[in-house]
C-alpha cells in the first residue's frame, strides 16, 4: 500500500480538504478519506493540489521530432494541412525502429511531465521505408510498447488500419506505403499488438483504429468495426473542409453524418477533431455517447477549425484531450487552447463553464472522465476503485496563493503551465517525482542520439 495525502483534492463529490489516499498493490485507489488531517504525519507523499490526471487520448508519437519544422512557406500560394502532411511523409522516409522507439520514449515522458497519465497512441507507422511489412508485422507496435515500458506510461495502443489513399480507392502513394495493410494483415498486426501488450501492466490495451473514411473502404470499416467489440474504436472524421468534400462526393453524404446513419456509433467510439461538422451533426454525436477526441493545439496549428463545443457541451457531448502532432505538449495549454478558440468565435467569455462549475472545472473534469472513456481505462477520477492516476501541483506556485476550489483549476489552466505539475501517478506508479520523470536523463539522451542521426532529414 501506498498512501498521498493531500491539502485539498478533487473528487467524485467535488473538492475537499485533508484528504488521505490510499493507493494498492495492484495500482487501484483503496480507499480515500477526506477530513483526516490525523493521517498527514504518517502518508508515504504530500501534495498541496491532487487532482486526478486526464489520459491524452490522441497521438502521433513520431511527429514530435517534426516539432518547429514546418513554419516556413512551401512553393503553393497558400500552406494547409495538406501541404503540412507533404512535408510529414518526407520525414518518415527515415524513421528506423530504433528511431521510433527513441522518439516515443521522449514523448511518453514530456506526456507524464506534463499531468497525462494514460496515452491512447493512434499508431499507423507500421512497416519499412519502402512498404514492406517487417518480419514481425508489428514490430513498430513493439517499439510503442517497449516505449512504454520504460516511461511507466498507462498505454492504450490503437494500430491503425489504413488502406488506400482516398475515397476514390487509389492506391497508396510514396508517403504513404508505411501504413498499408489489407484488413487479413491488419489483423495480424492487431494480434500481434495484443500480444505486446500484454506484457505491460494489466491497466494498459489495445483498441481498433480504422483511419479515417478516405482511408479505408465500407466494407473494411465494416468489418474492422466488428472486431474486439469490447475495446475502443478510434476514427478520424471531419477535420478538413476538403476531407468533408471528398467523402460527401464519394459516399454520398457528409462524413459525420454517414457514419451516424450506416454504424452504432455509441460510448466504445471515439471521433477525433470532428471540427467540420453542421448543427444537427454536432448534436446527433452528443446524443451518441460517444467522445469527441479534440487536439486543439494540434487543430490550431493546422488550420483545422473550431469545434463548437457550446452546442455539443448543452447537448451533452462527452470530450477529451489530445496531443496529436505532439508539436507542443501540454496538458494546461490544450484545455486553454480549448475555451479561447471557444472565446474568440463567440465573441465571448467562460463560454464552456456551468452552472456551479467555472471554465476550468469543466474543461478538466470532462476531459478526465471523456479521455479516460475513449481509452477504456478505469480512470478519471479520484475514487475507490478507480486507477490511480493522479497529479500533484505545486503548492508554492505563485497564482495559486489563497486560491480554493474551482480557482484552483482556473488558475492552472488560465494562469498557469505544466511547471505546476510536481508529482504524477499512473496506475499507482509514480513516474513524476518534483517535477522530473524518474527517467529523465536516460531517455533525452537516447532522443538527442536519434535526432543526430536524422539531422539530414530535419
Amino acid at each position: 500500500m501506498t498512501t498521498v495525502f493531500a491539502e485539498t483534492a478533487l473528487m467524485e463529490e467535488g473538492w475537499r480538504e485533508n484528504v488521505l489516499v490510499t493507493v494498492g498493490g495492484d495500482g487501484l485507489i483503496a480507499s480515500v478519506s477526506p477530513d483526516d488531517r490525523a493521517s498527514a504525519a504518517g502518508a508515504d507523499h504530500r501534495a498541496a493540489v491532487l487532482l486526478p490526471a486526464p489520459v491524452n487520448l490522441h497521438s502521433h508519437a513520431f511527429q514530435r521530432a517534426m516539432a518547429g519544422l514546418t513554419e516556413s512557406r512551401g512553393p503553393d500560394k497558400r500552406d494547409s494541412f495538406w501541404t503540412w502532411r507533404r512535408l510529414m511523409y518526407r520525414f518518415l522516409d527515415r524513421l528506423t525502429p530504433e528511431h521510433v522507439e527513441a522518439i516515443a520514449a521522449l514523448v511518453q515522458m514530456e506526456m507524464l511531465e506534463a499531468g497525462y497519465a494514460g496515452l491512447v497512441e493512434f499508431h499507423y507507422l507500421h512497416h519499412q521505408t519502402d512498404g514492406t511489412p517487417y518480419d514481425d508485422v508489428a514490430e513498430l507496435s513493439r517499439r510503442t510498447v517497449f516505449a512504454a515500458a520504460e516511461t511507466g506510461m498507462g498505454l492504450t495502443l490503437m494500430p491503425v488500419l489504413y488502406q488506400v489513399g482516398g475515397c476514390d480507392g487509389r492506391p497508396l502513394g510514396p508517403g504513404q506505403i508505411r501504413f498499408g495493410n489489407d484488413l487479413d494483415r491488419y489483423i495480424r498486426l492487431l494480434e500481434g499488438a495484443e500480444d505486446a501488450v500484454s506484457g505491460l501492466p494489466a491497466d494498459c490495451g489495445v483498441g481498433v483504429a480504422p483511419h479515417s473514411l478516405r482511408a479505408v473502404t465500407r466494407e473494411a470499416l465494416k468489418e474492422a468495426v466488428a472486431l474486439r467489440r469490447e475495446r475502443p474504436l478510434h476514427i478520424h472524421v471531419a477535420e478538413q473542409v476538403a476531407e468533408v468534400e471528398e467523402v460527401e462526393a464519394a459516399w454520398g453524404a457528409r462524413p459525420m453524418t454517414w457514419l451516424l446513419d450506416n454504424h452504432a456509433v455509441d460510448a466504445r467510439w471515439c471521433l477525433i477533431h470532428a471540427t467540420q461538422m453542421e448543427a444537427r451533426e454536432t448534436e446527433a454525436l452528443a446524443a451518441s455517447g460517444a467522445v469527441a477526441g479534440l487536439c486543439p493545439i494540434t487543430e490550431s496549428s493546422l488550420g483545422d477549425g473550431i469545434f463548437d463545443g457550446m452546442r455539443y457541451r448543452e447537448h451533452g457531448g462527452r470530450f477529451g484531450i489530445g496531443s496529436d502532432s505532439n508539436i507542443r505538449i501540454s496538458l494546461s495549454e490544450e484545455l486553454r487552447t480549448l475555451e479561447y478558440s471557444q472565446r474568440l468565435r463567440d465573441r465571448s467569455r467562460a463560454v464552456l463553464a456551468e452552472h456551479g462549475r467555472s471554465a476550468g472545472r469543466v474543461l478538466y473534469e470532462e476531459a478526465a472522465l471523456g479521455g479516460a472513456q475513449a481509452a477504456g481505462r478505469n480512470s478519471g477520477r479520484i475514487a475507490p476503485g478507480r486507477l490511480a492516476d493522479m497529479i500533484a501541483l505545486d503548492g508554492n506556485a505563485l497564482d495559486l496563493a489563497g486560491r480554493t476550489g474551482d480557482r484552483i483549476l482556473d488558475a492552472f489552466i488560465f494562469a498557469g503551465d505544466d511547471r505546476w505539475v510536481r508529482d504524477v501517478w499512473s496506475g499507482g506508479r509514480h513516474m513524476v517525482r518534483e517535477g522530473r520523470h524518474v527517467a529523465r536523463d536516460r531517455i533525452r539522451a537516447n532522443y538527442l542520439k536519434t535526432i543526430a542521426e536524422l539531422e539530414d532529414a530535419l
